[in-house]
């Protein structure tokens, strides 16, 4: 087993640990990981400054109570999230998603997967999810 493949297993380990409840966010950790260890293999130094700890890890995570009154009148509480990554280059972008399925694996999850389609952009921004159920 290489550096970088110890490497990234150790991280999968830690992150699998810590969030185990997560299971959306932990498939897209599982099919991440492995595909840059070519890359981590050529530049060392990544593994040296433990980037991808830093990169699997919200930077920020906000939970809130979205009160709300239907139809009828009766009082409604939804749970509300904003879940951001990477602010290093500049503002975080993503969408909002509501839907009754909604919940911090599956935000963590599409903010993850943000980042890598903000930085095929060329612009300098962090990745980032919101919403409800």
């Amino acid at each position: 087993m290489t550096k970088a493949s110890a490497y990234v297993k150790e991280i999968q380990a830690k992150i699998h640990e810590k969030d185990q409840h997560q299971p959306e966010f932990l498939q897209a950790i599982d099919e991440f990981l492995p595909t840059i260890v070519p890359f981590l293999e050529e530049h060392p130094e990544y593994i040296e400054s433990n980037i991808l700890a830093l990169l699997t890890e919200p930077e920020r995570f906000i939970q809130f109570r979205v009160p709300w009154q239907d139809d009828q009148g009766n009082w409604q509480v939804n749970r509300g999230y904003r879940i951001q990554f990477n602010s290093a280059m500049g503002p975080y972008k993503g969408g909002l998603r509501f839907h009754p399925s909604v919940n911090l694996s599956i935000l963590k999850f599409l903010a993850f997967e943000q980042i890598f389609k903000n930085s095929l952009t060329g612009l300098p921004i962090g990745g980032g999810k919101g919403g409800s159920d």
